[in-house]
């Protein structure tokens, strides 16, 4: 046993070590380039096609290895012409020598961010506009369903195309925009609303059909009221209202990125067994979301709500859920 590991590393030199560890970089790199877009299913793809050429050539099929070898050509000319956008973004982040916050951060911390920050901003500027919107963030529960009863769309996420969704001459702003990681998946969605016995009149329909979907999933919800531009989040079947930009995207960040084991996006890692951890819930938001004069408090949903709110007011947590 020590001769054989003598020998290894007699053979396993210095150079090799960083050849391998450079190429697992690289190659990193690229699914993380990748990830999230369209260019997964052409890889894929493109596996495919391999596997059949190699299966091919084991069992001696020649007509079918030729036709194979033939097309071989084209794509890769074609490749080039359909992974365009990632070759372009490739050369764009190798061209910005002089910044390597890409390299320093952790990918999953910064697409949370990204989307915490796009979320807040557009929610910050249709509030502003007069405009509601209703955007869910998908975690672990996957919302593929409810997103087919809309629009898919499959685009990055931004403020400026959030904004422009929920435009009142748009034909998509009546329904739900769905965020899949850092993509729009689909708008235009129908949720279902709340399954609850409490009194709903003071909830539009907005806000029934958020605490609907979280009632069901374990969605993160922005709300925008179009009557008095009113930013609520909604989890678990509980409202934080009147939030500003720093303070929904401070709290739509903690959701989607607890420190309790889990990944990006609230998604689990490993199945828990036993009691395990959970995510933080809206009942923690006042350690995320901190009021201008005290800390959110937390009222029944059966609670009437005041007819006004002061603007210095802070965010208020309610609940909507039904004691068991």
């Amino acid at each position: 046993m020590e001769q054989l590991l003598r020998s290894v590393a007699e053979q396993v030199k210095l150079n090799a070590l960083v050849d391998i560890g450079i190429t697992a970089l690289l190659i990193y790199w690229l699914f993380s380039l990748i990830r999230g877009t369209r260019a997964v299913s052409l890889v894929i793809g493109v596996t495919v096609l391999f596997a059949v050429y190699a299966a091919a050539r084991f069992f001696g099929l020649q007509l079918l290895t030729q036709i194979l070898q033939a097309g071989a050509v084209v794509g890769l000319f074609a490749l080039v012409v359909v992974f365009q956008p990632e070759l372009r973004r490739a050369l764009e982040r190798i061209g910005r020598v002089g910044s390597f916050n890409w390299l320093l951060a952790p990918a999953e911390q910064r697409a949370v961010e990204h989307v915490a920050d796009d979320v807040a901003h557009a929610a910050a500027l249709l509030s502003a506009d007069g405009h509601g919107a209703l955007i869910v963030l998908e975690r672990d529960t996957g919302l593929e369903e409810v997103a087919e009863t809309g629009v898919m769309i499959h685009a990055d996420i931004s403020a400026d195309l959030l904004r422009t969704i929920f435009s009142p001459k748009t034909p998509l702003h009546d329904g739900a925009v769905i965020i899949r990681d850092e993509v729009i998946l689909a708008a235009g969605a129908l949720l279902p609303l709340a399954e609850m016995t409490v009194h709903t009149e003071r909830f539009g329909t907005r806000h029934r059909a958020a605490l609907g979907i979280t009632e069901q999933t374990d969605a993160v919800v922005i709300v925008v009221s179009e009557e008095n531009g009113q930013i609520s989040l909604v989890e678990r079947a509980r409202i934080v209202r009147n939030l500003n930009e720093p303070q929904l995207a401070r709290a739509v960040r903690s959701l989607l990125a607890p420190s309790d084991g889990r990944g990006p996006f609230g998604r689990r890692q490993e199945r828990e067994s036993g009691s395990g951890g959970r995510a933080p819930r809206l009942s923690d938001l006042s350690r995320l979301v901190p009021r201008r004069r005290s800390g959110p408090s937390i009222a029944p949903a059966t609670t009437p709500a005041p007819a006004s709110r002061p603007e210095d007011e802070g965010p208020t947590t309610s609940t909507a859920r039904v004691p068991r």
